[in-house]
């Protein structure tokens, strides 16, 4: 694979595309996103060699930089879960992207058997020096606020790509007045996905609608003093925008058509997160 960087330390900014729901092929994808305004993509590593190769080629061609996604198979059995992930996480690293996203463990497992995934990950990491890091996410080890800081607690290596549009409704809150518990949740993330959600649901029908005004504006909050301690620190800092399709995307009753478009959405939050910060 052609490779077009390191990931930049101080002041910059990386935004990828989600492939959530794109039925184009990964040329047509790759262009749309490039042509978006977008540094990279975020996507599941593909099964099949034929996917894999036109993958390549496209992130090649479009000058695209790559986060790949992986993550614990719970229906398996234990020993199944354990090698299944590690392969994946094998062939992943393989591809040499900026990070691994990793959904890891499950909500139903101690903290124990979900430390076994998230140090299995820690140890591949430094063998291929590319970061994994692990999504907070609803059916995770991470799946509320404060199971994920029992993790962050367990586990000093542990660092995290904070979705946290997934604890807004968990907690059936913009968890106002925890900012506090916030704080060791801010120093481990290293990427964002980029979604708005609210006390009732993950996604926002329009993150452009003004009574979702209040939500917005928590989540650019958040992100940006993510972003802003990354940077003080010199180190990356990386952001997915992450609206989906249906059903994460509301849609009419009958003909299930989205109420509004992924796509303009995305790019929204983009534009909103580069205004926050003073980007070009």
């Amino acid at each position: 694979m052609t490779q077009i960087g390191t990931l930049k330390a101080q002041n910059t900014l990386h935004f990828y595309q989600t492939n959530w729901g794109n039925t184009a092929s990964w040329d047509a994808f790759c262009e749309k996103a490039k042509a978006s305004g977008y540094d990279g993509i975020e996507v599941w590593t593909p099964r099949s060699e034929e996917e894999q190769a036109a993958l390549k080629k496209a992130i090649e061609k479009h000058q695209l930089r790559l986060v790949l996604m992986c993550g614990t198979a719970n229906q398996l059995s234990k020993s199944e879960r354990i090698a299944q992930y590690t392969n994946d996480l094998k062939t992943a690293l393989a591809w040499k992207p900026d990070l691994i996203n990793s959904h890891t463990g499950s909500e139903f497992f101690t903290v124990e058997e979900n430390l076994e995934y998230i140090r299995i990950a820690e140890g591949l990491s430094k063998t291929a020096n590319i970061p994994i890091y692990h999504e907070t996410h609803r059916g995770r080890f991470s799946y509320s606020l404060l199971n994920c800081l029992e993790h962050v607690a367990a586990e000093d290596q542990l660092r995290l790509t904070l979705d946290i549009s997934h604890w807004m409704v968990v907690h059936e809150s913009l968890l106002e007045g925890r900012d506090a518990l916030l704080e060791p949740i801010i120093d481990k993330t290293r990427h964002i996905h980029a979604r708005i959600g609210y006390q009732e649901g993950p996604q926002v029908n329009d993150p452009n609608a003004p009574e979702w005004k209040a939500a917005v504006d928590r989540h650019l909050d958040i992100w940006e003093a993510i972003i802003k301690a990354r940077w003080e620190a010199q180190q990356p800092i990386t952001v997915t925008t992450e609206f989906g399709p249906p059903h994460y995307m509301p849609a009419l009753p009958f003909t299930q058509m989205p109420v509004s478009d992924q796509w303009k959405a995305n790019t929204y939050m983009m534009q909103r997160i580069k205004e926050r910060l003073g980007l070009k």
